[in-house]
């Protein structure tokens, strides 16, 4: 029985799992590496950002340190404030796929939803997030409720573009030949349509989930007193840049697990495009 075939490794970097890591870690440590070299005196730019040491340093206190009766909002809240947030994006992220989906399947299936709901669509989309804030407050005043409302606006755009692209660059002779074998409509939508739709989805998921993230903190800067976008804003207003720096690290390791999140559930859903690809 022959050996199976060794896997090599690409240049400096071992092969798998292990080598996509420390590949997709290397620019960022370069990064850190050349901002904490140029830093004197724990500070850089004229003492206004502080160095990657200091920032590492106000993030252990923000994140593990005593709360002392809440007399330090920036030691030992760091867990709250991404909670906060999270739930906050994952309610209006839910609300913008449980309308955004179904909105874009249908207007690129149907001329008459097309006809009817794309202009109106297409007339707010241009219309950005910040413009929204004030109408957000007159109505829902400053609790979650606003917030979640920009998330959901926010993440329902980009989902509703792609969900209409993918239902409207179907094979057409995938349908001719679903309605050949006695299909409905309503088979023909959720066996085909649906489906090939899939993969545009997805790609409108992960682009609304950033968008989600940055509405987030737009909105906890004015709609709402807690969260990472609060903690940002009151941070910077009493000069802690240290902590501003944390928090906009953590809004990114934030995003990055969501988007994460919503690939591996793509690879599961779409299975069978890699087998599809695999019996070719």
């Amino acid at each position: 029985m022959p050996a199976a075939p060794k896997v090599k490794s690409r240049g400096l970097f071992p092969a798998g799992r292990t080598g996509a890591a420390l590949r997709a870690a290397l620019l960022p440590f370069l990064v850190i590496a050349a901002w904490q070299l140029a830093g004197s005196g724990g500070s850089l730019a004229g003492g206004v950002l502080p160095t990657p040491d200091r920032v590492w340093d106000a993030w252990v206190v923000w994140a593990f340190g005593p709360q002392g009766m809440g007399l330090n909002p920036y030691s030992g809240t760091w867990l709250s404030n991404v909670l906060f947030s999270s739930m906050r994006v994952a309610q209006g992220f839910v609300l913008a796929m449980a309308i955004g989906i179904p909105a874009g399947v249908m207007i690129g299936w149907s001329r008459a939803v097309s006809g009817t709901v794309d202009p109106t669509i297409q007339l707010l989309r241009p219309i950005p997030i910040t413009a929204w804030l004030p109408f957000s407050i007159a109505v829902f005043g400053i609790q979650d409720m606003g917030a979640i409302f920009l998330i959901a606006l926010g993440g329902f755009y980009p989902i509703v573009v792609n969900a209409t692209h993918g239902a409207r660059d179907v094979d057409r002779n995938w349908i001719r030949a679903a309605e050949m074998m006695g299909a409905s409509r309503f088979d023909v939508l959720r066996r085909v349509v649906l489906p090939a739709a899939l993969p545009a989805i997805f790609t409108g998921l992960r682009i609304g989930l950033g968008i989600a993230w940055t509405a987030v903190i737009v909105s906890e800067m004015v709609a709402v007193k807690s969260g990472l976008g609060y903690v940002l804003w009151d941070a910077y207003y009493v000069g802690r840049m240290d902590v501003v720096i944390a928090d906009m690290l953590s809004i990114g390791a934030m995003g990055l697990l969501s988007d994460r999140l919503i690939v591996t559930v793509e690879h599961w859903a779409l299975r069978w495009r890699r087998l599809q690809s695999a019996s070719r």
